[in-house]
């Protein structure tokens, strides 16, 4: 080997990578096949009808109803813009605290049990998940019961799980977990060199948190934010079995829209929120692999 040109072995294995390039793609193929048969293809037929008339031409017709103020499909953006955006930052609030209390603990045994459990509960929502809340804290639960026995019964106070605020508090019992788990390795990559630094230069605990901590965790933090928003937003199953609609969200009132309820002479109105929709998402999408971006160095 020692009389082998540097240039002729550096070309050989050039070419060899080159060679086994198109065999390495093979597995990744079934990935983007999935991502162009259930993504990409439905999203695309969802903004061409948005733009498609009763008589099948090329029109406005349907984005101007879903823009009109004289209609309600902007109320429904309103409200599922304000569920995502409150259950987004509570459940980042809380469960950033979680994480660097979980980060913090000396125990592997409950740090692993808490992933798995967080990594089980943030898959976890639709039908199923409403009717545990439903027999938990419903009108009928057992919580409720159990809480009016002792005199008090939150039904009586304002509180219902069919409202609003009973889908935040739905939403975060999935949308906490997904923040432990993103939250859990820009938490991990703080360096206690930083912190030991920080003390020996006079810093307090507070100090440390303000001047190096948050500022390192805001990039991932706001990326986060992103992700629940996005999640949050697009959820239908839960939220149409708790409200049947009463509470007026985007996803549902596509759902009804494609269940038959159509508005007379707008067949694609249903595709028009839907294109609203896919803007909304990827302009969060957008925004979070730019802060993604920012967020890789310190993940190295």
């Amino acid at each position: 080997m020692s009389g082998v040109p540097a240039t002729r072995v550096n070309n050989a294995g050039r070419a060899a990578r080159r060679g086994r390039r198109p065999w390495a793609l093979i597995g990744v193929v079934p990935f983007f096949a999935y991502v162009i048969i259930f993504l990409v293809v439905p999203a695309a037929a969802v903004m061409v009808e948005a733009f498609r008339a009763n008589d099948g031409s090329i029109s406005l017709t349907n984005l101007a109803t879903v823009l009109s103020s004289k209609q309600p499909w902007l109320h429904s953006y309103a409200i599922s813009l304000e569920l995502s955006a409150i259950s987004a930052v509570i459940a980042a609030v809380l469960g950033l605290v979680g994480t660097v209390a979980l980060v913090s603990s000396p125990s592997r045994v409950v740090r692993r049990l808490v992933t798995t459990g967080c990594g089980v509960l943030a898959n976890t929502g639709g039908v199923p998940l409403a009717f545990a809340f439903i027999a938990t804290i419903g009108n009928a639960g057992v919580v409720t019961h159990l809480l009016a026995d002792i005199g008090f019964d939150p039904y009586d106070h304002g509180f219902s799980l069919y409202s609003f605020a009973g889908l935040v508090i739905v939403y975060l019992y999935f949308l906490l977990p997904l923040v432990i788990l993103l939250m859990l390795p820009p938490v991990e990559a703080l360096r206690h060199e930083w912190r030991e630094a920080a003390a020996t230069l006079g810093a307090s605990s507070r100090s440390y948190w303000q001047k190096v901590g948050f500022p390192v965790l805001t990039p991932p933090f706001i990326a986060t934010l992103m992700v629940l928003f996005m999640d949050a937003f697009a959820a239908y199953a839960t939220a149409q079995a708790l409200t049947t609609g009463s509470v007026p969200l985007v996803p549902i009132e596509i759902g009804s829209l494609l269940a038959g309820n159509v508005v007379t002479n707008q067949a694609n109105l249903g595709d028009a929120l839907g294109l609203g929709m896919i803007v909304i998402v990827g302009a969060a999408g957008a925004l979070y692999v730019f802060v993604q971006r920012k967020t890789a160095r310190w993940l190295r």
